[in-house]
């Protein structure tokens, strides 16, 4: 029989994949091309060229032993050093290879974060909306979710509430800019109150209150907004990043985390964050995914096809009459619910439209629209969002 925690995991399962496969049935019943599937955070832009171009190379003229040999559990020294360097360059800071460990992802890099600070019973603050599979990471190290409640119509972080959760027993807060599923991008003014409130928190307890930016759509920004880098704001800050989205990777499963020299304790933190990639089973972030980041650090991906599908998208919707807030990054729309979400998703679905609802990100009453497709599918999409406009909004 398996644990009783994991049970739990099982049965609650995660709505995202549940949909992603219900598309995939879908499309076996009425064609690939008459279903919506809006589902995943997958993205529809392909990898630069240099990254096919840089693993053949990588195949072809690295030693293979070296190549595929274990190596340091922070990863190879040149490709951390290469990606401080990126951070210094771009962001005043002044990161060393010692301050990187490349991590399996950025999902592999939190959970790393919190095996390396978590004692059970810790707890740990999320605001919402927020990325459910906090939830499994945060109880995964026998620690406590703490969730502040959402903050609409900005999704800004709520300074005032979060500074009423904080207790005895608060261990991190984690910041997710460009958020998944708002698209809220946290600004200077909210990370500079959110600073000064855990310096003295921090203070008031004897001991740092780390902070854990999740940053993987960091590069997907739009209208000329600025994604603020969250360390400059707060010493005793974990970054964790993920080349997911900005080299279009997810399942290369390739990242890292960045802690500064000035984060309290900061040498014992990196050794544990070292140690806590080998006894979760990573042992080491994938190796050649690691030189294919050393030598495409500089790459780009084309964020405008994201920024024409967030246009067309946002335009049609609210003008079919639906509410939601124009995201400023990453690649989601999250969109009131006219109705109740359980049935304004089972409404949606009549109509060939799969979408997660908010209730997975701990804001019920909202879906989350990932337009991270093709443009075209948008288009053949949308007759099918006027109609469930028409079918809900008249319901109210």
């Amino acid at each position: 029989m398996i644990s009783r925690k994991m049970d739990g995991i099982v049965r609650s399962g995660s709505a995202i994949r549940a949909m992603f496969e219900e598309g995939k049935r879908l499309a076996q019943i009425y064609g690939k091309e008459n279903v919506f599937d809006f589902s995943l955070g997958n993205p529809s832009v392909p990898a630069p060229s240099k990254v096919n171009e840089a693993i053949k190379s990588i195949v072809d003229s690295v030693d293979a032993m070296t190549l595929h040999g274990y190596m340091t559990n922070s990863g190879y020294e040149s490709v951390r050093q290469t990606v401080a360097n990126n951070l210094n360059r771009r962001f005043n800071t002044d990161y060393s290879a010692r301050n990187i460990v490349m991590t399996v992802g950025a999902a592999g890099g939190l959970n790393v974060a919190l095996k390396a600070i978590v004692d059970p019973g810790d707890e740990i603050i999320v605001f919402a909306p927020y990325f459910g599979e906090y939830d499994n990471y945060i109880s995964n190290v026998d620690g406590k979710a703490v969730v502040i409640p959402p903050n609409p119509p900005s999704f800004q972080p709520n300074i005032d509430a979060l500074e009423k959760a904080v207790g005895v027993r608060t261990k991190a807060v984690i910041v997710n800019s460009p958020n998944n599923p708002t698209g809220a991008v946290y600004g200077a003014e909210t990370l500079k109150s959110l600073g000064d409130l855990l310096r003295r928190k921090s203070k008031e307890k004897g001991e740092a209150i780390y902070l854990i930016s999740d940053e993987p759509y960091r590069e997907i920004i739009y209208d000329g907004n600025k994604c603020e880098y969250v360390a400059d704001y707060y010493d005793d800050t974990i970054v964790g990043y993920s080349y997911s989205k900005s080299l279009s990777l997810p399942g290369e499963r390739i990242g890292y985390l960045a802690i500064s020299d000035k984060a309290e304790d900061s040498e014992n933190l990196l050794s544990a964050c070292n140690v806590a990639t080998r006894i979760l089973g990573f042992v080491n972030a994938p190796s050649l995914q690691q030189l294919v980041v050393e030598r495409c650090i500089d790459e780009k991906t084309d964020v405008s096809a994201y920024d024409k599908n967030r246009r067309l998208l946002y335009s049609a919707l609210t003008q079919y009459g639906f509410e939601c807030v124009k995201p400023q990054g990453a690649f989601y729309l999250f969109v009131k619910c006219p109705i109740e979400e359980s049935v304004f998703i089972a409404k949606a679905k009549e109509y060939n439209l799969l979408l997660v609802g908010g209730k997975s990100f701990a804001c019920e009453g909202y879906v989350r629209i990932a337009y991270c497709v093709d443009y075209d599918m948008i288009e053949r999409a949308l007759p099918a969002f006027k109609k469930l406009a028409e079918a809900t909004i008249g319901n109210r």
